[in-house]
């Protein structure tokens, strides 16, 4: 082997290179037992999600991925930044969640922009499916409604049928979409797609606002039972899911009673409902009386007929809200589906 020729540019330049790359492959800033930690803080930002009002869960997210951000700006090992990017999936989703539940659509949809991105530049296929499932629920409550279909559709499909509780939540994203859009055979064949595979899955830990606990499938099922007028199967998995919440919860409970109150405006109770939905909102705590439940109490005065809707039940509803609305002046301007 011939020796380098001393103060050759070439060789320089190689070795220089060499050394470069060394010291650039050394740059990694976390090690596993960091990130196993920042692992364990995420995860109990996701239980606490369950409970804490939005407002105060956005700091903490905000917090959180402002760390991830800046581990991910080093360069890290693929497996590390693969992890930091389903970190960002997860925190961007929890984010835009609260912006939506705040009625703030457009930086709700900026976020889910992220968390879909984040999502799939992790790779992973289940992750990417779950962030779309969450985000159908912004075109859900405030349109369109063809944008909650094709989201859940996408997700459901990039699940490939495998029994998983993401393909369920999919599927019954997609179900009741479809049945609040009133294309209703296609969200029954969907929603038996969603029984099956929940059936067949494991479904993870209910204290996880990432998880697919039983109770969160019924409200889907509530849901799309209440879009397609079959009040008694709405009612029957209605009072099965709020069996299922713990004391210290979020809105699913009041989500499910406003529910309940359409159930009854769709059999011509309007005074029961909009007192039903009168009561759900006045007990919900301030902090959580947030922009969507007041959108799905108005769904309940959408229903009734328009004679009915000058009756003093519907007055004082409209009463209701109008004043649970006050303070919240700085929220964006409602939109339909």
């Amino acid at each position: 082997m011939l020796p380098e020729p001393v103060g050759d540019p070439l060789a320089e330049h190689v070795e220089a290179a060499r050394r470069s790359v060394d010291r650039t492959l050394a740059l990694s800033t976390v090690s596993a037992a960091q990130m196993d930690l920042l692992d364990m803080r995420i995860l109990e930002v996701r239980r606490q999600y369950l409970y804490e009002p939005p407002t105060q869960m956005l700091r903490s997210l905000l917090g959180e991925l402002e760390e991830v951000k800046c581990l991910a700006a080093d360069r890290q090992p693929a497996s590390v930044q693969v992890r930091l990017s389903e970190m960002t999936a997860v925190l961007a989703t929890l984010i835009a969640d609260s912006l939506m539940k705040l009625g703030k659509l457009a930086s709700s949809r900026k976020w889910y922009d992220t968390a879909q991105s984040a999502a799939d530049d992790s790779g992973r296929v289940e992750l990417r499916a779950r962030v779309r499932a969450q985000r159908a629920m912004l075109p859900y409550y405030y349109g369109p409604l063809e944008g909650a279909v094709v989201l859940g559709r996408e997700a459901r499909l990039l699940t490939r049928g495998r029994p998983t509780s993401t393909a369920a939540f999919a599927a019954a994203a997609e179900a009741r979409a479809l049945a609040r859009q009133g294309s209703f055979s296609a969200a029954e064949t969907v929603i038996t797609t969603a029984q099956r595979l929940y059936e067949q899955c494991e479904h993870g830990s209910p204290d996880d606002a990432f998880a697919f606990p039983e109770r969160r499938l019924l409200l889907y099922l509530s849901g799309a039972y209440t879009a397609m007028g079959r009040s008694s199967q709405a009612r029957k998995v209605q009072a099965q899911a709020l069996d299922l919440y713990p004391e210290r919860t979020g809105i699913d409970p009041a989500l499910l009673h406003l529910e309940a109150a359409i159930c009854l405006a769709h059999d011509h109770s309007a005074a029961e409902a909009c007192q039903l939905a009168g009561r759900t909102v006045l007990q919900v705590p301030a902090e959580h009386r947030t922009h969507i439940l007041q959108e799905r109490a108005r769904d309940v005065l959408g229903v009734l007929p328009p004679r009915i809707r000058g009756a003093r039940a519907a007055r004082e509803l409209t009463d209701i809200l109008a004043l649970s609305q006050a303070g919240g002046d700085s929220l964006e301007p409602r939109q339909r589906a």
